[in-house]
C-alpha cells in the first residue's frame, strides 16, 4: 500500500516500512508533512505491533541534527522502530577532498567569512553575508546571501548548499547573473561550477560526475 502526497511518501514492504522523503522541498516543510502524516494518515498502518522503518532521503544531505529532526518525530508512533536512514551514497572524500575545513555559526548581514582552501559550513549565509573561499565551498544550511569560491583565480571550484537561493555567486572571476534571470530558480539542494566560462546550476547529487571528469581531463 502506498500513501503518497507533496512530500512523503509511504510504502508497505514484506518486513516493513519504507519512508521516501522528496530530497528538493524545504527541510521544514518535510518535518511539517511528516508529523501530519503520522498524526492523520492510514493509522491502520502506523499502529499496532513494532514496524520495522526504513527512512529513504534520495540526494538530500541533512546534519545529524536534522536527522535527529527526524528520529523525533518517527518516535511519536511508539510502534514505529526506525532500522535505517539512507542519505545519498556519495564518498564524502571523492566529494569534498581530503583538506577540507569545517566551521559552524551563521554569516550574518554585512559579515564577511573568509578562508584560504575549502570551507564545510554548517550553518546559514543570511541576506547581505558573505562567504569567501580560495577552494569550494559547501554549505550544510541555507545559502541566501553571496558566495565566492576559487577566489584566487580556480576556476574548478564549487558552490554547494542544501537549501540554495543565493544573492550572488561568483567562482574565480565569473560573476552570476541575478537568480530573477535565471531560466528556473528553485530552493534546493543544488551546486554552481563553471563550464567553458559559463556559470551553471546542478543537482547536487551530479556532483561526484563533475569531480571525475575534472579528474579525467587533468589526467588524476
Amino acid at each position: 500500500m502506498t500513501v503518497k502526497s507533496n512530500h512523503v511518501t509511504i510504502k508497505g514492504i514484506k518486513d516493513g516500512l519504507v519512508f521516501l522523503l522528496e530530497d528538493e522541498c524545504d527541510f521544514e516543510d518535510l518535518l511539517t508533512e511528516l508529523r501530519y502524516k503520522l498524526e492523520h494518515s492510514h493509522t491502520n498502518i502506523l499502529a499496532g505491533p513494532i514496524i520495522h522503518v526504513d527512512i529513504k532521503l534520495g540526494s538530500r544531505f541533512i546534519t545529524v541534527e536534522q536527522k535527529q529532526d527526524i528520529l523525533e518525530i518517527m518516535k511519536q508512533k511508539g510502534n514505529l522502530l526506525v532500522r535505517s536512514v539512507e542519505s545519498p551514497e556519495l564518498q564524502l572524500e571523492e566529494v569534498l577532498g581530503s583538506n577540507i575545513t569545517v566551521m559552524s555559526g551563521m554569516v550574518r548581514s554585512g559579515q564577511v567569512l573568509h578562508h584560504d582552501g575549502n570551507l564545510l559550513f554548517l550553518g546559514d549565509v543570511n541576506p547581505g553575508g558573505s562567504v569567501t573561499c580560495t577552494g569550494d565551498i559547501y554549505i550544510l544550511g541555507a545559502l541566501r546571501g553571496m558566495a565566492h569560491a576559487g577566489f584566487e583565480g580556480n576556476e574548478e571550484t564549487v558552490i554547494a548548499a542544501s537549501h540554495f537561493a543565493p544573492t550572488q555567486l561568483r567562482i574565480s572571476d565569473m560573476i552570476s547573473r541575478p537568480p530573477d534571470e535565471w531560466e528556473t530558480w528553485e530552493t534546493r539542494m543544488e551546486f554552481a561550477y563553471l563550464q567553458d566560462g559559463v556559470m551553471q546550476i546542478d543537482k547536487m547529487s551530479n556532483i561526484v560526475r563533475l569531480r571525475r571528469d575534472f579528474n579525467m581531463f587533468k589526467g588524476v
